[in-house]
């Protein structure tokens, strides 16, 4: 089988949780047989054609022109995309080897529909997030754009992947979905890469960095954003210092922080919180190992991979009920819970964990037996594996098929009438790269 897999950011472009997704999902998917093509955009810290080391061939796009905005940047990738996806689909042929396009969230949606219509090819979708559940609703141009982009892309797929139950509920609820046509399917996490050899003398002088020795270190990872709930955990600041004095916090993402900054000061917290900014993989894995709590206090959260992060490290985590991070994270079985957008609770969380280390340690312990049998990526992979099996199998018993011959040999001249004329930058295309 062969998979065109549409997404608008990849390794080395990190911008959310969808490239570290495609990333983990595509390298168990091609280690089990399945041909993967990422098409996605470009960055200057990679090459624009690339065969990585298990076999992944990944394509980055380059934009016509420099684009008036954000929606118009999507729509110039999207055409781009359209361009390179549209060679490997002639170049590869359509009716060998079992096709299919799967798509990640409204910003490869508009490719992956030209190229569904000029192939005739069955596309899928992964749903990691919707823009209501973001902002709360819908309550200006842009969202209302993006909200219409997300209904066209589940009526439009073939089967519609999401992360949780909650998302299964929430796609169903927000675009008239059918429930028969939605797969759960959660994200996982590669535990081993926690496992690197790290001395005491190492732990402790990275360590130092942040925190003094006395110190309890409280661990935030995610985007500065509204949705994460950073702003609840600020305001329970002051609840927890007054029974743990020795509290630190320690706060690392992207986004713009000015705000919480200039907050922390006025309300004299300022020596009790450092605030890291985005860092480094390698870097981030160690801020994982010499936490004593992960907190994740997420107003809107579709899965919470970052949960599993911490949990495959090894330390006690304390989220909030919202969306499926009460499916990540059981109350009192592997972490500790708190009500969404309640400092108070979010601070009877934390305070629960600090004091009560015996507690923490053993919700740890039964945090990472866990990843083994529900959060492990092989075996999502083989679920996957399972939706691209049956939409095969229907889209073969289906008229549409029965259309593929024609349309084939249709767009292995033209790309057909659907499809956009987009210009891309003239570059002489290199040769792939293998990297090791």
């Amino acid at each position: 089988m062969r998979v065109i897999m549409l997404t608008w950011e990849y390794p080395p472009r990190v911008i959310g949780g969808i490239s570290p997704h495609v990333k983990d999902l595509s390298n168990q998917l091609q280690a089990k047989g399945v041909e993967i093509h990422i098409v996605t955009k470009h960055t200057p810290d990679a090459p624009d054609e690339e065969i990585e080391a298990n076999g992944i061939q990944v394509h980055r796009v380059r934009l016509a022109y420099e684009p008036h905005n954000f929606v118009h940047e999507i729509q110039l990738l999207n055409q781009a995309t359209v361009v390179r996806a549209s060679e490997i689909l002639r170049d590869k042929g359509t009716g060998e080897i079992p096709t299919i396009l799967h798509t990640h969230d409204w910003l490869s949606f508009d490719s992956a529909r030209e190229l569904k219509y000029a192939f005739n090819l069955p596309m899928l979708a992964t749903v990691h997030a919707t823009e209501s559940g973001r902002l709360g609703g819908i309550f200006h141009d842009l969202s209302r754009y993006v909200n219409t982009q997300e209904y066209w892309l589940t009526y439009e797929s073939w089967r519609v992947i999401v992360c949780s139950e909650y998302m299964k509920d929430e796609v169903r609820r927000q675009f008239a979905c059918p429930d028969d046509k939605i797969d759960v399917i959660y994200n996982g996490v590669e535990a081993s890469k926690f496992e690197f050899a790290w001395s005491d003398r190492e732990r402790i002088a990275f360590r130092s960095q942040c925190a003094r020795e006395d110190e309890r270190i409280i661990l935030y990872v995610g985007r500065f954003v509204r949705e994460k709930g950073i702003r609840v955990l600020v305001d329970s600041a002051h609840a927890i210092l007054a029974q743990e004095p020795r509290a630190k916090f320690v706060l690392i993402g992207g986004g713009d922080r000015a705000p919480l900054v200039e907050f922390v000061e006025w309300a004299g917290l300022r020596d009790h919180f450092d605030f890291k900014g985005f860092v480094s993989s390698d870097e981030l894995l160690k801020f994982y190992r010499i936490s004593d709590v992960a907190v994740f206090p997420s107003l809107y959260e579709p899965f919470g991979i970052v949960a599993l992060e911490a949990m495959a490290a090894g330390i006690p985590v304390v989220a909030s009920d919202a969306g499926g991070l009460k499916e990540v994270v059981l109350h009192d079985r592997t972490g500790t819970l708190s009500y969404a957008n309640q400092p108070s609770s979010l601070a009877w969380a934390v305070l629960r964990v600090l004091q009560d280390p015996m507690r923490a340690s053993e919700l740890a312990k039964a945090a990472k037996a866990r990843l083994a049998s529900e959060f492990d990526w092989a075996k999502l992979a083989d679920q996957t594996i399972s939706v691209y099996d049956r939409v095969w199998r229907e889209y073969v018993a289906s008229d549409w098929s029965k259309k593929q011959s024609n349309h084939s040999a249709e767009a292995a001249t033209t790309p057909g009438k659907r499809m956009p004329t987009a210009r891309v930058v003239p570059v002489e295309r290199p040769r792939p790269r293998r990297t090791r």
